[in-house]
């Protein structure tokens, strides 16, 4: 067919309906290259192969096939589009029934994401699989925290990294597990909220993330809670109501208007969901820190991040030590595995120095965990922690609580021989100390690190004497903090008075001079034991 024949044929076709040139033989088409055997009607597939899109309209023509390519021969006499002059016209036609159907297949073919309906359905025995799905879920909201080098390695003998976990917004590792609880609840209950009743520091994690992911969160504390922590749980968006006298009155009330509002009352625990944030600890460590030999956690009775990151470290290298410590008035987590139980008869709620250390064991999964992967637990006196503090302070320039500091507290203890020379890395969990306590934990560690010491002594008093005190100290170099003079309540002679001096020397070697060279001096000087 020749070009004349085409064109006049085009200008006859273009003044019919799109639905009477469906109807003609539409296997002739002059633009297209036909030698192949003719496609009839009755042979188009009946379901479409290809997935569908409800919004798009489906052209008319072949389902599922790949159109024949245009012949370039019978294109060859078009010089110009002109030629067409917008004689040529498209239509197309919409599938509506069929398309829905097929929309309606295709989407029962796809898994839905189950919602969990409640959290005691995650209580069981965690994996190594469900500690990298909270990796992955929450690596955008934590801190990945350094685990650095410590200039206390030559100190202690060993090679120390410190994972400084006091570094998250929150200033806990209890920000990874609250994170993954939080975000593994159903998005109804996540609209209601949620709600808790102490000043932990689970509770701050809660107020905090739960604020970001724009859950309403309520936090019911008792008066006698420090006012820092009350403003710092508004500070991080929780709506803060104070009731009741004591902290078991503000749990009955968080879980009385938890039942009346919908409200979902969190309070730690073990599930597999917050073990399983709590265990990306481990799975950092191991990242960070190459051939470790062991790593050390806080342990007591909230013993989480113990267990949690024992199953990630223990599946990635079984020959890693894991070792928890806790304290030694409150050895909770010992009691516990001996008893294979949750034992709470050692434990001590309400001590604001140990804090969740000194809790009780709260669940069975942990203490499961913790006796199947951790290696060994070990205690430490209140003095190890406080010069551990002490230390960190001092060293690394870190301001952590009891909590945070009672992992290092087992090498200052020497309770660890058997890890000189390995390389071991501590994990610091935990920053938030009031600042009374603080105070006080930094004057006493002083003063069982022997750098701040007391004497007292009997002079007369005539003048001169007293500088004759000063000139001495001087020359040894020591710092005087304060100095007193009793002249009323003297059991001495008359005309005497006795000094009481506290000053700060460098070391216990220090202390030791300074003493000698006032024994010789006034041999009645009486020194005060710490």
């Amino acid at each position: 067919m020749n070009f004349a024949a085409q064109f006049i044929y085009f200008r006859v076709l273009k003044n019919r309906s799109p639905r009477e040139r469906y109807r003609e033989d539409e296997d002739y088409d002059p633009f297209w290259q036909r030698d192949d055997n003719k496609i009839k009607k009755q042979d188009i597939p009946a379901v479409c192969d290809l997935h569908c899109c409800k919004d798009v309209p489906v052209r008319n023509g072949l389902i599922g096939q790949k159109p024949p390519s245009i012949n370039p021969e019978r294109l060859k006499d078009f010089g110009e589009e002109d030629y067409l002059n917008g004689d040529v016209k498209t239509w197309e036609m919409k599938i509506v029934s069929r398309n829905e159907e097929l929309l309606r297949d295709a989407l029962s073919c796809i898994p839905q994401p189950s919602s969990r309906t409640s959290l005691a359905s995650c209580n069981r025995l965690i994996r190594f699989e469900d500690i990298s799905a909270a990796a992955f879920k929450i690596q955008c909201g934590v801190q990945k925290t350094p685990c650095m080098y410590s200039r206390l390695s030559k100190q202690y003998g060993m090679d120390i990294y410190l994972k400084k976990e006091f570094l998250q917004y929150t200033g806990s590792v209890k920000e990874r597990g609250v994170l993954y609880l939080l975000m593994s609840l159903p998005q109804e209950q996540q609209r209601k909220g949620v709600i808790v009743a102490s000043d932990s520091n689970f509770s701050m994690a809660v107020a905090h993330h739960a604020s970001e992911l724009r859950v309403p969160v309520f936090v019911i504390l008792c008066p006698s809670t420090a006012p820092a922590r009350v403003r710092m749980c508004r500070d991080y968006g929780a709506m803060v109501i104070s009731y009741g006298t004591t902290g078991k009155d503000a749990q009955l009330h968080a879980r009385r208007l938890a039942q009346e509002n919908g409200y979902l009352y969190l309070e730690e625990e073990d599930s597999a969901v917050y073990l399983s944030g709590l265990g990306t600890v481990g799975l950092e460590m191991y990242e960070q820190v190459p051939k470790l030999d062991a790593v050390i956690f806080p342990a007591g009775g909230h013993c989480g991040l113990l267990a949690g990151s024992a199953a990630a470290l223990k599946h990635l290298n079984p020959h890693i030590s894991v070792i928890g410590v806790e304290s030694e008035s409150f050895p909770v987590l010992q009691e516990s595995l001996k008893a294979g139980h949750p034992n709470d008869d050692q434990a001590c709620n309400n001590h604001h120095f140990y804090g969740d250390v000194s809790g009780v064991c709260f669940g069975s999964n942990s203490l499961q965990l913790t006796g199947k992967l951790v290696d060994k637990v070990v205690t430490v006196r209140e003095e190890d922690i406080l010069i551990s503090m002490l230390r960190l302070l001092e060293y690394e320039r870190a301001t952590v609580d009891a909590e945070g500091a009672i992992g290092l507290a087992a090498l200052v203890a020497g309770k660890l021989p058997e890890l000189k020379g390995k390389r071991v890395a501590v994990v610091i969990c935990s920053g938030n100390l009031e600042l009374h306590l603080l105070q006080q934990c930094i004057a006493r560690a002083l003063t069982l690190d022997n750098r701040v010491c007391r004497f007292s002594l009997v002079i007369s008093d005539c003048p001169g004497d007293m500088s004759k005190i000063l000139e001495l100290l001087a020359r040894e170099e020591a710092r005087v903090l304060d100095i007193k003079q009793e002249r009323t309540f003297v059991t001495s002679e008359l005309f005497t008075v006795e000094v009481i001096c506290t000053v700060e020397t460098r070391d216990k070697i220090h202390t030791a001079q300074l003493r000698n060279a006032l024994l010789e001096r006034y041999p009645t000087a009486a020194w005060t034991e710490r």
